[in-house]
């Protein structure tokens, strides 16, 4: 370890907050970085020892997440003897997740003529979607190409994502920014109506447009308006806890739990469109997270136990700017906007070590690194950060901040921190799951009936996903699965409606010696202290969200 190195390590946040502020340029340190090799020192996904071998299910022997892997190998919420005198409703088209790629599916779907229930864990809205800061990647502007954005998408995926699907992605970009401007959605326009763009980390051009740093609360306010508007049946507080299958092994509808009055009641229908988001309040590796509270992982859980093929379930991002102070603050998302507006990140020892425009990947791991050698900020309890330099962007865009980015000046404010004044301490959050269910372009999982699209689904972004591409995927790939799910109510009705499948689990749990003691879905976190009989507050619950850049 270098001399400057073990010194650092004692430099607490005041003493390393006056280094800062007693500079005013920031020499790079470093800037030419092994990128492979700084992923595998550094990134979480490279522990060794949080990962594991699936020993049931599609994906038997695969590498997985320990703890995505005790999900996934769980025992069933329920029983037969749970559904005795459950109520049954029937519907063409049954949507779980009230987010905005369950939104999405359920307009298409109610628009092609079909019958649809969403029934969403919280309240329609309370989802990741609400909180993404940073825009949607569309290839609108003159020079620029759904082949570029393609070759930005395959490139920072590690070039293991679905070409197929990040083909159908990039060539419904444009019309996907149309259908949400014609559903009444705002985004920032130049003095001549045309729409603003910014580079995201790891593209080649100008492509993310945006609505100051709140897009997805303006998204989701439009296609919640959409859907209150429109014949598709909401049920609130109505997570799914089981799928059902009909006597050729399709999905055939699921078993909802009401929040409010304690009962399931079984929906068929036929076809299910699984929206359910990710999994950040599972917390991998015990980091903070920015996501919503009732992202426990569900969808993968229900469609895993059903049979539905996974991949990449070792594979998750975590975003490089989340605050690491004040600690209750711990893993609120800072928009990566700000740093393609020309914000730089700065160690303990006032030097910039990265690119910030690198894919988030190899930025998150470079700050991991800057802290567990030793050139971190030491705040609170012991928690490490680097600076968002601010003030920087501050001097060099006097009210940028405040124009572009009040989401987060508030944030700043609710620090007791004036952000164009004082850099915020940062630290990666968890905060997307790159892998998930295995789908076609429409959304179809190898489950006949069953539609996976968002978040829960995999392939689309490899193995990192750039700034923008989210926002992008759940409107275009839940606008498709909606349009095909509402084709499949012509098909013939279901003989039999069964969960015999949680048997065939239960068997395969027992041959293999695996604990029962676990349930899953989760639902919500540990520390919602949930029980299916007395219930949590859940009106106090969906208020328990942070914020986040999608």
């Amino acid at each position: 370890m270098s001399k400057s190195t073990a010194m650092s390590q004692s430099i607490s946040y005041q003493q390393a907050l006056d280094i800062y502020l007693n500079k005013t340029e920031f020499p790079a340190s470093e800037l030419t970085i092994d990128d492979a090799s700084l992923l595998n020192d550094f990134h979480p996904d490279h522990r060794q020892e949080t990962i594991t071998t699936l020993q049931i299910g599609p994906n038997k022997g695969d590498q997985c997440n320990t703890q995505i892997a005790n999900a996934l190998q769980a025992d069933s919420r329920i029983d037969a003897a749970d559904l005795a005198g459950a109520r049954i409703e029937e519907t063409d088209v049954l949507v779980i997740g009230g987010g905005g790629a369950g939104c999405a599916a359920a307009l298409m779907a109610a628009e092609s003529g079909a019958k649809v229930i969403l029934a969403t864990k919280l309240r329609l809205g309370d989802s990741n979607t609400v909180m993404a800061e940073g825009g949607i990647q569309a290839s609108v502007e003159r020079g620029d190409t759904p082949q570029a954005h393609y070759n930005d998408t395959y490139k920072a995926g590690h070039k293991k994502g679905s070409k197929e699907l990040i083909k159908q992605l990039v060539l419904d970009g444009p019309e996907t920014i149309r259908w949400l401007i014609q559903q009444g959605m705002q985004f920032d326009l130049n003095e001549f109506g045309d729409l603003l763009t910014r580079k995201a980390g790891g593209t080649s051009a100008n492509r993310v447009v945006y609505f100051r740093d709140y897009t997805g609360l303006e998204m989701m306010r439009v296609l919640r308006e959409s859907v209150t508007n429109s014949d598709v049946d909401v049920w609130d507080y109505s997570p799914a806890v089981e799928l059902l299958s009909n006597e050729s092994g399709h999905c055939a509808g699921a078993i909802i739990s009401s929040l409010q009055d304690c009962r399931y009641v079984q929906i068929k229908a036929r076809s299910v469109i699984i929206a359910t988001g990710g999994i950040g309040r599972i917390h991998l590796n015990q980091f903070p997270t920015s996501n919503h509270f009732g992202a426990t992982g569900d969808g993968l859980v229900l469609a895993y136990r059903l049979g539905a093929r996974l991949r990449d379930l070792d594979s998750f991002q975590y975003h490089p700017t989340g605050v690491a102070y004040p600690q209750h603050l711990s893993g609120t998302l800072i928009t990566e906007g700000v740093r393609s507006s020309g914000a730089c990140i700065i160690n303990a020892l006032g030097e910039r070590f990265v690119d910030e425009l690198k894919p988030r990947d190899i930025v998150a791991a470079a700050i991991i690194r800057e802290c567990k050698e030793g050139r971190g900020v030491v705040g609170d309890n012991d928690l490490q950060g680097v600076w968002l330099d601010t003030p920087g962007l501050e001097r060099k865009n006097p009210g940028l901040l405040h124009k572009r980015f009040p989401k987060f000046v508030q944030l700043g404010l609710r620090s007791h921190i004036d952000i164009t004044k004082t850099p915020m301490l940062i630290y990666p959050t968890l905060h997307y799951q790159n892998g998930g269910v295995v789908i076609d372009e429409n959304g179809l999982s190898d489950i006949p009936g069953l539609y996976c699209v968002g978040e829960v689904s995999g392939g689309i972004h490899g193995r990192n996903r750039l700034m923008g591409n989210a926002l992008l995927d759940i409107i275009c790939f839940g606008r498709r699965a909606g349009f095909s799910a509402a084709k499949d109510r012509l098909t013939r009705g279901h003989k039999q409606v069964n969960i015999d499948h949680i048997g065939n689990l239960r068997r395969e749990l027992m041959r293999n010696n695996m604990p029962m003691k676990i349930k899953a879905p989760l639902l919500f976190p540990e520390y919602a202290q949930y029980d299916s009989k007395k219930n949590i507050d859940i009106k106090n619950a969906s208020t328990q969200c942070g914020a986040c850049d999608r």
